[in-house]
């Protein structure tokens, strides 16, 4: 069954009713995508998984390696518990980097290196 026509007549209608006329935002630029630098076949997943507050498994890796390096700058003497599981995190990351082949994906490079320029790497 096509709602396309069906749908147009509603959008149709609320235009003459006037009401799209008093929406935030109307007359400004659409906000920035922050996920514009993500690969277009990776951006509906990834944007999936952030609207369900869940985050893919490298990224996930990179935020408890960015807490355990704060924990350890912040801490006067670096327990060596952390700084194993530092090197545990940072090795896992590399090789699923690797398994993905990632670091050879010129989109995945700028979108990383976005990342990290946000993140202050």
């Amino acid at each position: 069954m096509d709602f396309g026509h069906l749908i147009e007549e509603k959008i149709k209608q609320s235009i003459q009713q006037g009401d799209f006329d008093n929406l935030p935002g109307k007359g400004k630029p659409l906000p920035k995508d922050e996920l514009a630098y993500v690969p277009d076949d990776m951006r509906n997943s990834y944007r999936i998984l952030k609207n369900a507050n869940m985050l893919p498994e490298e990224m996930q890796l990179k935020k408890e390696i960015v807490q355990l390096e704060e924990l350890l700058a912040d801490s006067e003497d670096s327990p060596e518990e952390q700084k194993r599981q530092l090197t545990e995190k940072k090795l896992r990351f590399n090789m699923l980097m690797e398994r993905r082949k990632m670091q050879s994906n010129q989109a995945f490079r700028q979108y990383s290196g976005k990342v990290n320029r946000k993140l202050g790497w």
